[in-house]
């Protein structure tokens, strides 16, 4: 029992879930599996009653409502729970009845049918009496909604009734024994009732019954029954025989009708309307007892009154009953109850008489009409009141409206006189030959009126006031043309269509008819009728189709239902007689509409009345303009493209789509289309093209009005969900088109300042207060501005606003204008050119945003389609996503199309489109910024995750069953691209990285190139995923087409070997280099030659196996070796060099050509280095490595042209590096071709040598390099000649440069030339360590030291100890009283363990322990100096030169650690 409480309790804090999974399995699985176990059911009851009706209003969908439902069937089994919900449940009736939530209505109204099926009814007789009156409440209040609602609860109360015919019995019990009072709720009866006709026995057997009730509670009610009571016996009505009318039902009446007619006059009208038998056996015996009250002061009796003579004359078959009524009202006005006194009494009875017309077609009626006429016609000259006599026309109309024999020679002078009457009578006239006119036969009949009628046109058109009568005088005229030549050729002759036209082009102006009567609005639509069926070529080539479809629209849309429905079939026929009316009545009808709803918005905002134009005289209702749509489209002919798109419009317009969905309009539209036999869908699929044409134009998505491109956006995602590839396709075409987009590109900077500057303002002016100038229009606008944003400004004093300050006013006004200075017309000149700047752009934005909101409204509309045309969309959207103005709709639109994404992935749409949109606008590193390095959310102990980890954890969800759709890898890919181009390996990497080797496969449009290119970067980052990547690369490799090769031999340009490698292998995978069927392809074959010169051998061994497999030659153009020369990455310049000198070899005719181009290009890397930045210098060493490179295949005739140039400018050049290896490369040259280029070189160098300088600074930094060249060259020199002294000396000075590549570069050169100076011997080696020991820089000291070792390798390692330069430096290292001398020896150590190399070796075993001590010395120079002389001592050491010295090593370390553990 415990346990069953405390699921119940653990239970009750679940079912707020809003996962309807989590709802239906606690109540189809959890809760009764409670009632299985539990031993004490009783006890938790009540418990689980709260459960139940905790659900009652947060339960909103099917699945969950149902599983609730089904726990109610199997708990109502026990009584127990029984009592406890139904106390519960009429408890929240109750409630529920005052509060009116018709969703809780209906829940609680099906569970208590629920509750009276399981037999509740059954223990308490006054509970059932309870829970009925409860529910008779929420009947009612349901049967007042919507039709859904209403039949939603007539199905769920009509299911309880047909479980068992006592279910039905026993309401119908407690609703005559009044214990359910049905009279303030009646629809519980008329339920009760509908439901009993279904069932003829038992409808028959409570048939006295509801009589009974019906007698009793309305026709016998003390008080007027509602009006919803006595319609609740609609469906016994129908049921009636003459029995009970005769009986019961018509003695109680007329017995009520004596007594309390008040009461019971609209209740009997009712009654008699609904039956359908024959009353010519009861209509004299009521007509007796109605006819007081038909002449009654009391206006509401007098209209009940005649409603009940129209239906006795209406269903009164028997043509004598029809005389003798006629006679009883006759009687009656002749005096018979005594004499008419009054006015009303006399209406009273002429509006009886003219509802007997209603009499049924019979073989007596024309002479009854004619009887009629002659009679009404002797009281009408008998009649002085004016409104009597109106009353009587109006009978007089509608009797002769029945027969053409009524329209006697009396009746036809009596109109003639009654047209020259004033002003009512003559309307009265005219509104009666209007009715008359209703009858065909009888228009023949006053065809003689036609000369007082075209007077009255004349005049009625002519005068304002009388136009009304104008109108009724022309559809008579117009009947009387139809069936007349004569009459026709009359009016020609009076000229009465032109001087219609001139004065009314319209025939009816709105502003006139919104204030007409109902009778007159239906003369005007029968005005129409006439003109545009009878007369419709005449009336077009008069009248605008435009100003004819204003009125009848209003028509279309009156307050009044009766004019509504005369004016839907009236516009059937005349489109029918006039088709070009069809499209005029649609465009004029989206026009209405945007004027409806910008009345509706501003009737929303404002807190003021809403002032109503003659446009729109009156706020219609949605259902009326739905209405209204319905029958404008039926007779539209929807075979046009341009009927179709302005139905399309209509139909999706917001005004009339509301709150609704988009497409709710559209579909009734189409349903209604379909029931005429109208394939609407049809011919929208054959014209999407002209439809989408439409709705993207002008008259659409371009339009001015805000609710017109609305439409246009939602007419759009519905046609998405037709023909979604026509009309993604024409959309596509529109967009792409769309000039727009070419204006948007060609804004310059300061458009866009000028744009985000205030209206008023210069864009030059911001931040900068102008002064206002007084008698401009810009003071005006800005003193308008400054209201309402609250700035700060001078108030006139109340003296100059109360006009007290005249005198001082009449000063200013004496003053003569001054006029404008020339300073304030130059800047309104400005302003004006700005202003049309900021025009432009705003129209730019405009349609751009409108285009890119149709675009993702449309991906929404269809989602399925829009992901597979994702890639295709994002086209329009990347690229204004950095655009100044329109960034932000970019961004909306990215967002909707990142929903269309394949689920779950769906779901962090926001997340995948800020991502997207941060990279778009090159802010991505604030995105790898926010990536955890591996291991850092662990450090951290961060819970919370950035957007990147928020989508990487969407993606491996969402890849945990295979791959994704590829346009939904292909949309994504962007995000997983920018973190693996991180420049370390992240948190993220290692999740990205399985997702993407999850989509290799060879046959799917993958970015495979652009995936390639990522993985060479993340294996060049982190090389650990050499062996994950390496397959990964081979597999998206097989998928590549032949023109794919060049774009994925990028990975050779990578800066790691094994990035280089793995790009090799796998381009060796591509279908076409398999079999060896490369297309012939410049870029191919540059990245292979250069791969095939690489300067590791396991790459070029690779590159060698493609290359034979490309098949080619190299061919001539170079001019991807060039751009390699300027790469990024050293080992990418120097294969470039290599590859460049390998081609100049086989083709030797191109290398004048190159050399040119090498040039060109180092002229154009110096000149773009100008900032503080050097950015050419990766491609002025790029050209020294391939000079370098290229010594060997140069010829003697261009070794003047490249010396030239290297003296000209490069060893000129401001970076240290290019200048170093310029040196280089001339050294090179100089080793391969001086020897036979001596006589040609020397004069070149000595003539550069002998100029003045004009720059000292380049010109020393440039002979340093002639003097090296010089030096160079001068080993090719004859042994004595003369010249190798002066070159020494130059040499020796070019020492002190502070340049370590100039410094190597002279002790290469004076090796050589040593052979020659033997006798200079003690001299050079004396000054030289004079120097190293003695120079105050550091430069001049560094030099001497490269100097002495070029020096010592000249003259022979014996010289060491020949001229004692051992002894010296070893007495200079150990000399504690100059830093100098130890920082000076030890430097020239360094430079001759590197220039002697092992031969030095000795030496090093001597002066090792000297250096040890000098890791100790006080001077930081001398330390460093050590360290440098150390590490290159080792690096030269043999095998036995390292355990000579490992001894030494050893007792220093020793004696270092014993110190440290003493200390």
């Amino acid at each position: 029992m415990a346990d069953s409480l405390d699921l119940l309790n653990s239970i009750s804090g679940l079912v707020s879930t809003p996962s309807t999974k989590k709802r239906i399995r606690i109540f189809l699985n959890q809760i009764p599996a409670i009632f299985k176990n539990s031993e004490a059911y009783e006890e938790f009851a009540l418990q689980l009653v709260d459960i139940i009706f905790s659900t009652l209003f947060i339960y909103d969908d099917r699945g969950s409502r149902e599983a609730v439902d089904n726990v109610i069937i199997k708990a109502l089994s026990e009584i127990t729970f029984m009592k406890s919900f139904a106390a519960a449940l009429v408890q929240s009736m109750e409630k529920q009845s005052k509060f009116h939530t018709r969703v809780g209505c209906y829940r609680l109204l099906k569970w208590s049918c629920l509750l009276v099926y399981s037999q509740f009814s059954t223990i308490s007789k006054n509970a059932f009496s309870r829970l009925g009156s409860a529910q008779a409440t929420l009947i009612h209040i349901l049967m007042e909604g919507s039709f859904r609602e209403r039949r939603a609860c007539k199905q769920t109360f009509f299911h309880l009734l047909s479980q068992s015919a006592d279910i039905c019995k026993m309401y119908i019990d407690e609703v005559n024994d009044t214990r359910i009072p049905y009279k303030d709720a009646p629809e519980l009866l008329t339920l009760l009732l509908e439901f009993s006709n279904t069932l003829p026995p038992l409808f028959e057997n409570f048939k006295p019954t509801f009589l009974d009730l019906y007698v009793n509670s309305v026709l016998n009610a003390r008080e007027k029954p509602t009006k919803n009571l006595s319609e609740a016996f609609r469906p016994l009505f129908g049921h009636m025989l003459h029995d009970d009318l005769q009986s019961v039902v018509v003695p109680s009446s007329v017995k009520m009708l004596k007594r309390n007619p008040e009461i019971v006059l609209d209740s009997v009208s009712f009654c008699l309307q609904s039956v359908t038998l024959d009353l010519s056996k009861y209509a004299i015996e009521i007509l007796s007892v109605v006819s007081p009250q038909a002449r009654h002061t009391d206006e509401n009796r007098r209209i009940g009154a005649l409603a009940i003579v129209r239906c006795l004359a209406g269903k009164s078959s028997n043509p004598d009953t029809l005389e003798a009524m006629f006679n009883n009202v006759k009687a009656v006005i002749g005096g018979s109850e005594g004499r008419l006194a009054f006015p009303y009494q006399r209406i009273g009875m002429f509006n009886m008489m003219q509802e007997l017309a209603h009499a049924p077609e019979g073989k007596r009626i024309c002479s009854l009409s004619q009887l009629v006429c002659s009679f009404l016609l002797s009281c009408y000259r008998g009649e002085g009141n004016e409104e009597v006599k109106l009353a009587i026309l109006s009978a007089i109309a509608a009797w002769a409206a029945r027969s053409s024999d009524s329209i006697q020679p009396e009746l036809l002078s009596l109109f003639t006189s009654g047209l020259k009457e004033k002003e009512t009578l003559r309307r009265g006239h005219l509104r009666c030959l209007h009715v008359i006119s209703k009858n065909s036969d009888v228009v023949a009949r006053i065809s003689s009126l036609l000369v007082p009628l075209i007077q009255l046109v004349k005049t009625g058109f002519t005068k304002a006031v009388q136009r009304l009568d104008g109108m009724y005088a022309l559809l008579l005229v117009g009947k009387i043309m139809a069936i007349d030549i004569k009459a026709e050729e009359t009016v020609s002759k009076e000229k009465i269509w032109s001087l219609v036209s001139q004065n009314e082009p319209s025939i009816v102006p709105v502003s006139m008819a919104s204030k007409l009567s109902v009778e007159d609005c239906i003369a005007c639509l029968d005005l129409f009728e006439v003109l545009l069926v009878e007369h419709s070529r005449r009336v077009l080539d008069t009248f605008s189709v435009q100003l004819l479809s204003q009125p009848l629209l209003f028509f279309l849309c009156h307050p009044s239902w009766d004019v509504r429905r005369f004016a839907c079939s009236a516009v059937g026929k005349l489109v029918a007689g006039a088709p070009e009316l069809s499209e005029a009545l649609l465009l004029e009808f989206a026009n209405f509409l945007s004027t409806v709803g910008e009345k509706l918005h501003f009737s929303k905002i404002s807190d003021t009345e809403n002032s109503l134009d003659s446009q729109i005289p009156h706020l219609l209702s949605t259902e009326v303009l739905v209405k209204s749509l319905f029958v404008i489209s039926r007779v539209a002919t929807i075979t046009t493209s341009r009927d179709s798109f302005l139905i399309m419009l209509c139909s999706h317009h917001p005004c009339l789509v509301g709150t609704a969905k988009r497409d709710s309009i559209w579909k009734r539209v189409n349903k209604c289309l379909q029931a005429h036999g109208l394939s609407f869908i049809g011919t929208v699929s054959t014209n999407i093209e002209n439809l989408c044409k439409g709705i993207l134009g002008p008259q659409g998505l371009m339009n001015t009005a805000i609710d017109r491109r609305e439409a246009a956006i939602y007419s759009l995602c519905t046609l998405m969900t037709i023909a979604p590839k026509e009309v993604y396709t024409e959309f596509e075409k529109h967009f792409e088109n769309t000039s727009d987009r070419h204006s948007h590109n060609m804004l310059s900077e300061n458009d866009i300042q000028i744009f985000q500057t205030p209206e008023g303002m210069l864009s030059s002016e911001q931040g900068v207060y102008v002064a206002e100038s007084i008698s401009s229009s810009i003071s005006k606008e800005s003193k308008k501005n400054s209201s309402s944003n609250n700035s700060i400004r001078r108030e006139p004093t109340s003296r100059e606003s109360s006009g007290l300050g005249k005198k001082d006013a009449g000063k200013f006004a004496k003053k003569p204008d001054k006029g404008k200075t020339a300073k304030e017309e130059a800047r309104e000149l400005l302003l004006r050119e700005e202003a049309s700047i900021r025009e432009k752009v705003r129209k730019i934005q405009k349609n751009l945003s409108l285009m890119l909101r149709a675009l993702g409204e449309l991906a929404i509309s269809n989602t399925i389609f829009a992901h597979s045309q994702l890639s295709s969309m994002v086209k329009f959207v990347d690229p204004l996503l950095r655009s100044p103005i329109v960034n932000d709709v970019a961004y909306e639109t990215l967002v909707k199309l990142s929903r269309c994404l394949a689920p779950p992935l769906c779901n962090s749409a926001l997340d995948i489109a800020t991502a997207l949109r941060i990279i778009a606008t090159d802010g991505d590193h604030l995105l790898l910024n926010m990536i955890p390095s591996v291991g850092e959310a662990e450090a951290n102990g961060s819970s919370s995750l950035g957007i990147l980890e928020r989508i990487v954890t969407a993606l491996s969800v969402a890849c945990r069953s295979g791959s994704l759709p590829i346009d939904t890898f292909t949309f994504i890919f962007p995000i997983m691209e920018k973190i693996l181009l991180s420049s370390k390996k992240t948190g993220l990497h290692d999740d990205v990285l399985r997702v993407l080797y999850l989509h290799m496969d060879p046959l799917l449009p993958l970015p495979r190139l652009r995936m390639l290119s990522v993985l060479y970067h993340v294996l060049g980052v982190v090389p650990a995923f050499q062996g994950s990547i390496g397959p990964a690369l081979n597999e998206l490799c097989l998928g590549l087409r032949p023109d794919e090769i060049a774009s994925a031999l990028n990975g050779v340009f990578a800066k790691d070997v094994h990035v280089r490698i793995a790009c090799l292998k796998a381009v060796k995978c591509i279908p076409a280099v398999a079999s060896r069927s490369l297309p012939e392809n410049v870029e191919v074959a540059t990245s292979i030659w250069m791969a095939l010169h690489d300067p590791e051998k396991s790459v070029a061994e690779i590159a060698e196996d493609i290359w034979d497999r490309y098949g080619y030659d190299f061919g001539t153009d170079y001019s991807g070796l060039f751009k390699a020369l300027s790469h990024a990455n050293y080992n990418v310049r120097l294969s470039a060099s290599e590859a460049l000198a390998a081609i100049l070899d086989e083709y030797p005719d191109t290398i004048q050509e190159s050399l040119s181009t090498l040039f060109s290009m180092y002229i154009h890397d110096a000149s773009s280095g100008g900032g503080t930045v050097d950015a050419g210098w990766f491609g002025r060493q790029g050209i020294a490595l391939a000079l370098y490179s290229a010594a060997d295949v140069l010829r003697t005739k261009d070794l003047p042209v490249v010396m030239t140039f290297l003296i000209s400018r490069a060893l000129g050049d401001p970076n240290s590096d290019v200048r170093g290896r310029m040196i280089n490369a001339g050294i090179m040259i100089i080793d391969k071709h001086g020897r036979e280029s001596v006589s040609l070189l020397f004069p070149i160098f000595e003539n550069y040598l002998n100029k003045k300088a004009s720059d000292e600074e380049k010109y020393d930094l440039v002979r340093e390099g002639v003097v090296i060249f010089t030096g160079a060259l001068a080993k090719h020199l004859a042994m004595n000649d003369p010249k190798i002294d002066a070159v020494v000396d130059k040499l020796l000075d070019v020492l002190n440069t502070p340049s370590e590549a100039v410094q190597r570069a002279v002790s290469t050169c004076l090796s050589p030339l040593m052979q020659s100076k033997q006798d200079d011997g003690p001299a050079l080696v004396s000054r030289l360590l004079d120097q190293l020991m003695k120079s105050e820089k550091y430069g001049e000291r560094c030099g001497a030291a490269f100097g002495l070792a070029g020096v010592v390798k000249g003259f022979g390692i014996t010289s060491l100890k020949k001229y004692g330069i051992a002894s010296v430096l070893r007495d200079a290292l150990a000399d504690r009283n100059s830093a100098k001398c130890r920082e000076g020896a030890l430097l020239a150590f360094e430079c001759l363990c590197e220039t002697l190399g092992r031969l030095f070796e000795p030496y090093v075993i001597l002066m090792l322990p000297l250096l040890l001590v000098s890791f100790s010395d006080q001077v930081v120079a001398v330390r460093e100096a050590a360290e440098c002389a150390a590490r290159a001592m080792m690096s030269q050491l043999t095998a036995q030169g390292v355990k000579l010295v490992l001894p030494s090593l050893l007792k220093v370390t020793i004696i270092s650690v014993v110190t440290f553990l003493i200390i």
